[in-house]
């Protein structure tokens, strides 16, 4: 009898053990700078609580389209790319294409495109390795900031580290902010089991989306949202991965192609916006996301010691010392290959667009409607002032220098500040990470460009 209780003992112990694993110093930068999304339920905090409030709203309003927003596209029409923006182009990015203009968007799909959800060609092999090595890092720390402000684990199961759970500690920040805003915390029926619920799951009613997805295949919002083609329902939705994505291409591009940058950042503008409409994500996600990407891009392209260098030991990834270095090799590779196929100068048939992206007043309203979604200021102490990106996160003048080498660092943060959109945002809190969701790329490279022309 005795042997009996020592073995269920044994047994009983063992399950409570959890399996806890470090963080990577590139998953801590970005728990850090997302944290202030966890303090908006503060007793202390009405303007969180307010900024929460409308997030919801907000969310409801684009995602139905009660909120009138001035997409590229009649509502409609946004909504069936919203579906085919769903699949995620990471071997090559040939779902940001288009940003690129008619001609040379062809060109660069007619050498990468996807023939199979797992079947794809690349351009070259130069850029194969710079999108793999980018996406990895960018996405891993999406993935780990969603489960940690979900349920404070790694991947729903796995603990974090006593320093990372120091971070909401410090912060005086809670998991699963969504649920306890919107009534619908993990564990109750229809939750998201490891918090921070998506919009499909909190919202009164979501709209049907049907149509045909990136492969030309019969879908709908609620097969990539709940399955059978992507179950988003045991995935908590802050901050977008989908965003995060969005912006690491588009940023990509851009500095590989700068006479489209300012067309590559409203491409993925649109692509962070889409997962609203597919209901997938709240407004603050969105928000969030592109400040990650962004953040972390500048990072890699000012070869930051902590960002480069990096073995994933995943297949298709090399480690890359010199991220800048590399990008602009491979720039020299992309211009020739786009200009070998449109057969003139890169910049000629960069201005060869008939789409969506020809109408440079509409980008940028488009573009400006997703800079804050007109959230409620949350730290009224950066509203009406302009935050000194120099001073604050000096690496952002990379954003801009790689793709505009005339300008120097102090020009290029000069611009990025004098650009800046509306602070005192729901992540503005005056933290070096924080300025960057004020960053206005769109803006500031066209700036950026008429400079780089003028030297």
């Amino acid at each position: 009898m005795r042997g009996r209780i020592f073995f269920t003992a044994a047994v009983l112990c063992a399950t409570l053990v959890v399996r806890v694993e470090a963080q990577s110093k590139t998953d801590m930068a970005a728990l850090e700078g997302l944290v202030p999304t966890a303090t908006l339920l503060l007793d202390s905090n009405a303007n969180g609580k307010s900024a929460l409030g409308a997030n919801f709203a907000i969310t409801e309003g684009i995602h139905t389209g009660k909120i009138t927003q001035p997409t590229l596209l009649p509502f409609t029409e946004q909504q069936q790319l919203a579906l085919q923006d769903t699949f995620m182009t990471t071997g090559n990015l040939a779902g940001f294409a288009d940003g690129l203009g008619t001609t040379l968007g062809g060109a660069y799909v007619a050498r990468a495109h996807y023939s199979s959800r797992t079947d794809y060609t690349n351009l070259s092999a130069e850029l194969s390795g710079l999108i793999a090595y980018a996406h990895t890092t960018t996405s891993l720390n999406a993935n780990s900031a969603k489960f940690f402000f979900g349920n404070l684990t790694k991947d729903g199961t796995v603990g974090v580290s006593l320093q990372a759970k120091n971070i909401l500690r410090a912060a005086d920040g809670v998991t699963d902010i969504y649920g306890k805003a919107y009534h619908l915390e993990a564990g109750e029926p229809g939750a998201d089991p490891y918090g921070n619920s998506r919009p499909f799951q909190t919202l009164p009613e979501t709209m049907e989306i049907a149509g045909v997805d990136y492969f030309n295949i019969s879908s709908t919002n609620t097969l990539y949202n709940r399955g059978i083609m992507m179950d988003l329902t045991k995935s908590p939705s802050y901050p977008s991965g989908h965003t995060v994505f969005g912006y690491t291409a588009a940023v990509m591009l851009a500095v590989l192609v700068p006479d489209r940058y300012q067309q590559m950042i409203v491409r993925g503008a649109e692509y962070g916006n889409n997962r609203i409409l597919m209901g997938a994500h709240y407004a603050m996600d969105v928000v969030a996301g592109r400040t990650l990407a962004l953040y972390d891009m500048a990072k890699l392209l000012s070869n930051n010691q902590d960002y480069v260098g990096q073995d994933f030991k995943k297949p298709g990834v090399p480690v890359i010392d010199d991220f800048r270095a590399e990008v602009i090799t491979t720039r020299e590779v992309v211009t020739r290959l786009l200009q070998d196929a449109c057969g003139k100068p890169v910049a000629q048939c960069a201005r060869e667009d008939t789409g969506r992206f020809n109408n440079s007043a509409a980008d940028e309203a488009f573009y400006a409607s997703t800079q804050t979604y007109e959230l409620p200021v949350v730290y009224p102490q950066n509203a009406n002032k302009l935050e000194d990106v120099n001073a604050l996160a000096p690496e952002a003048a990379s954003l801009l220098t790689v793709a505009f080498p005339n300008l120097s660092p102090e020009q290029a943060n000069h611009i990025l500040t004098q650009t800046e959109g509306p602070g005192g945002g729901f992540l503005d809190n005056g933290s070096a990470f924080g300025v960057y969701s004020r960053l206005n790329l769109y803006a500031a490279a066209g700036m950026a460009a008429e400079l780089n022309v003028q030297k």
